[in-house]
């Protein structure tokens, strides 16, 4: 620009006698044209002549001088404002690196050496990752167990009509925890001889969801797979009407001669207890309402064929409308790459209801995916979060969050806080604080899980959002959601319903080469390790690491070997594979191994349970 600015004024000599001859040919016209009218004025003229004629150069000669200074300006101007884009850019390259760092900084850590150390492991993994111990159940007795809750409990006659009245239920919680409460209610019945009416779901000002039975779950097809075994319909005779299904789910105590909540039966309660007190009421009514129906139903004192009509419940007689279904198999192709049913697994999730191959195909599948994936589900919500009272390195900012949390959604544990000191401490030493999306990744790279690994995490939104999930991206970064494999318009139908989209996850999860588990209270873990255990043939393995054990290992950190602590979580993971009957007190959703729901071939070729 300035080289332009030279040559601009160069040219200014030219410039100004092009200007003073135009000046000089106008003053002699206007000379003639004087001396034409004046012709006694002729000297008078010839001075006027030659002031214009210097007039004129002097215009000339400044108009030279304002265009070069002008031009000389433009190039200055434009100097300065490339400098200072230059400046700015710059500037903006700095605070990048700035906001990098902060992000960073407040990458939320719990267990830097070890992670130090896995960071470095996971990229050793790569032969290893194919091991066969990784993807398979290691013991081939898993083989030997086969479902038999199919089999019905009675004849193939149905129940009669003429029973002890309705048996109404409004479950409370999430998808799966309903899910529970539905198969202890159709066990209910069957014990009370009663019929039952299609359950309603309480609304939750946690999940907030309006879902009911029929959006989630296949109505006429739960009604005639049961009917052999209880009598279901759709809502209450016309001479019941004053007990209106949707003032029932409104929570309102309609009939408090006929209602029974959660306070009025025990935890896990033995059937004797339900003839003993509800019993009497449904006799005398003709109906009897439970409210909420969490665990009131125990496992250990239930005769082998109403434990059988809860695995039917679970395992059969529950499908997905078929709206999920084919949300559900195109997100388990895509993760695949797969476009047909392979296992037994898909039969029983999908039905024929498995999404068309070549739209699997063509829409949006996940690029580079591998044909097997492994599922973990992150149960690291800040409602679980608060209501453990354990602390997760956020100092006083998160303990403020999290007692802010307690006191709108869990007030009566907030009113017992305030007269109770509990311990962070002592609650991870007894097992009792949920895994970290770091301490989750810890546990996979000390199992030989390499980096390419691909994972499908299920769960809402993690507590503390991208800086707690950093470090589990840091090992595995190939970590996707259904929000990352269906579309927007694929998940539109279900996005302002959690309960739908918990759904999609249990879909995810029990469809997973593995399925790995964070936290042994949560519902969706445990029906979907029965639901692997109970359709996946001895080929579906579950990774469910010992919370109070692990936090020993971790207690010791600051010392221990990266051998050490492979070898360690290795056996912690390796003893829950292991293949026995369902243990007194566990959960039948859970562990399915008994008689009335699954079977075991001896070797001489009979059956037993």
């Amino acid at each position: 620009m300035m080289e332009t600015a030279s040559s601009s004024c160069c040219s200014c000599p030219s410039s100004s006698a092009s200007s003073w001859a135009a000046a000089r040919v106008g003053a002699t016209n206007i000379g003639r044209l004087r001396q034409g009218k004046h012709p006694q004025q002729h000297a008078a003229a010839a001075v006027t002549s030659w002031h214009l004629r210097v007039f004129a150069a002097v215009v000339g000669l400044m108009g030279c001088v304002l265009l070069a200074a002008s031009l000389a300006m433009s190039a200055l101007h434009q100097l300065q404002f490339r400098n200072a884009a230059i400046s700015r850019n710059f500037r903006g390259l700095q605070e990048l690196r700035q906001n990098i760092v902060i992000k960073e900084e407040t990458e939320q850590i719990m267990h830097g050496r070890l992670l130090q150390m896995a960071t470095s492991a996971v990229t050793k993994n790569g032969s290893e990752s194919e091991d066969f111990a990784l993807w398979e159940e290691p013991y081939k007795q898993a083989r030997k167990w086969t479902p038999c809750a199919a089999k019905h409990s009675l004849v193939d006659e149905e129940p009669d009509d003429d029973n002890n009245g309705f048996v109404l239920i409004s479950a409370n919680g999430g998808l799966n925890q309903q899910r529970v409460a539905v198969c202890n209610a159709v066990v209910v019945a069957a014990l009370l001889n009663a019929t039952l009416v299609l359950p309603k779901f309480l609304y939750s000002s946690v999940w907030k969801d309006t879902s009911q039975f029929g959006d989630i779950y296949q109505e006429d097809y739960f009604i005639n797979y049961m009917k052999h075994d209880v009598r279901i319909v759709k809502e209450l005779p016309q001479h019941l009407k004053s007990l209106d299904l949707e003032a029932i789910g409104s929570q309102i105590p309609l009939l408090p001669w006929s209602q029974v909540t959660d306070m009025d039966i025990s935890k896990e309660a033995e059937p004797s207890e339900f003839v003993k007190s509800v019993l009497p009421i449904l006799q005398q009514n003709g109906v009897v309402h439970f409210l909420g129906f969490g665990n009131r139903l125990g496992f250990d004192s239930v005769p082998v064929h109403l434990q059988r009509l809860r695995c039917r419940c679970n395992f059969h007689a529950l499908k997905f409308v078929p709206e999920l279904q084919q949300a559900g198999s195109l997100l388990v192709q895509r993760l695949r790459r797969v476009s047909a049913m392979q296992t037994e697994m898909d039969k029983q999730l999908f039905g024929n209801n498995m999404i068309h191959p070549g739209f699997a195909e063509n829409h949006r599948a996940a690029a580079g995916t591998p044909n097997r994936y492994l599922s973990l589900h992150m149960r690291f919500e800040e409602d679980m979060v608060a209501y453990s009272l354990c602390e997760f390195g956020g100092g006083e900012e998160e303990r403020r969050e999290l007692q802010a949390y307690r006191e709108t959604h869990f007030p009566t544990l907030a009113t017992r806080l305030q007269n109770t000191t509990v311990s962070p401490e002592e609650q991870r030493s007894l097992g009792r604080c949920p895994l970290t999306p770091e301490e989750a990744g810890l546990i996979l790279s000390a199992l030989g899980y390499d980096r390419r690994t691909f994972i499908y995490v299920a769960g809402s939104q993690i507590y503390g959002g991208a800086p707690r999930l950093r470090p589990l991206t840091r090992l595995y970064p190939n970590l996707v959601t259904k929000e990352d494999i269906l579309t927007a318009g694929e998940l539109a139908p279900f996005k302002n319903f959690s309960s739908r989209l918990a759904a999609l996850d249990f879909i995810a999860c029990a469809s997973a080469d593995v399925f790995a588990v964070t936290d042994s209270g949560s519902q969706l873990s445990s029906l979907v390790s029965g639901y692997r255990i109970y359709h996946g043939r001895g080929r579906a393995p579950t990774l469910h690491p010992n919370r109070k054990r692990y936090a020993q290992v971790l207690s010791e950190e600051d010392s221990i070997s990266w051998g050490g602590f492979e070898k360690r979580v290795r056996q912690m993971v390796g003893e829950y594979k292991r293949v026995s009957p369902r243990p007194r007190g566990r959960s039948v959703y859970r562990q399915p191994r008994t008689p009335g729901c699954m079977c075991r071939a001896a070797g001489d070729g009979s059956v037993d349970f």
